[in-house]
């Protein structure tokens, strides 16, 4: 009676069809959020260009600078988690987001130096970064050369050279975010019909920056994670492991179930990692 039992219910669920397997998470780009409103925000003459910026809390600060061709909006699950207990800054890199360019080619430095003015108009002598791709080979760079600036570093899927960089090419995630990054690009811009020849630009930059070698890795110093996810479409696991393993006394956490955009993939278990890096690795 038991096996004809079970038996019969083998046949129900046949005839009902199999339940369908989720599609993995890594394999999902969810939407763009929106950021809460912000303590003060705006536009700042700087470097010859207007930086976007927004600030939210009050505490400690942590910096938190986005990826290439996106906008300070993909931040917004993590500002809203680090606001009750940190300053949190966003800002929209040059030519990124409500941010405008110059003339000069895009570059890692020139960048950085975005940064270290807005933190220079807004009081703040060091802070915590957290970066995402662009976002944390810009942390690095600070790191390098800047170090009194960085209290502490979370550098997510960051790259030493372009040779870390995988083929892109036929990765649906990645293809739908740049074309995602497009329509962003049109809305939030100063340039909106300059989507093209801004890529153009920061492909450039792609194609020949950083090239980090081991010497120049080794002058870290700052308290820092090298972090990326298992399925990063973009960054290779050896030149994550790399840095790690150059950057003296940097942890390496990879991230599960997980791509390029781990944090909107999977925010609480971004956030979680963050907030623990925030909260026990101690600060320069």
């Amino acid at each position: 009676m038991v096996v004809l039992r079970r038996l019969l219910l083998a046949l129900a669920i046949l005839a009902c069809g199999a339940p369908a397997l989720a599609t993995p998470q890594w394999l999902n780009l969810p939407p763009t959020p929106s950021l809460p409103k912000p303590v003060r925000s705006g536009l700042v003459p700087l470097n010859g260009i207007k930086v976007w910026y927004a600030s939210f809390g009050d505490g400690e600060s942590v910096l938190l600078l986005h990826g290439g061709l996106a906008n300070a909006n993909y931040w917004a699950h993590q500002v809203r988690a680090l606001e009750g207990r940190y300053q949190v800054i966003v800002m929209d890199s040059r030519g990124h987001g409500r941010s405008s360019r110059d003339a000069q080619p895009f570059g890692y430095d020139l960048m950085a130096s975005d940064v270290l003015a807005l933190m220079d108009h807004l009081g703040i002598k060091k802070a915590a970064i957290v970066g995402w791709s662009d976002g944390a080979i810009i942390g690095l760079d600070i790191a390098m050369h800047h170090p009194d600036r960085v209290s502490k570093l979370f550098a997510f899927a960051a790259n030493s050279d372009p040779s870390g960089v995988a083929d892109i090419a036929k990765s649906d995630v990645f293809n739908a975010f740049i074309a995602r990054a497009g329509e962003e690009y049109k809305r939030l811009s100063p340039t909106p019909n300059e989507y093209k020849t801004f890529v153009d630009g920061i492909t450039k930059m792609w194609e020949s920056q950083p090239y980090w070698t081991e010497a120049d890795l080794a002058k870290i110093d700052v308290p820092t994670w090298i972090v990326d996810g298992d399925h990063d479409e973009a960054i290779k696991r050896d030149n994550t492991e790399f840095m790690a393993a150059h950057i003296k006394g940097a942890g390496l956490l990879i991230q599960p179930e997980v791509s390029h955009f781990s944090f909107l993939q999977d925010p609480e278990q971004f956030t979680n990692d963050l907030l623990h890096f925030l909260a026990h690795v101690p600060s320069r």
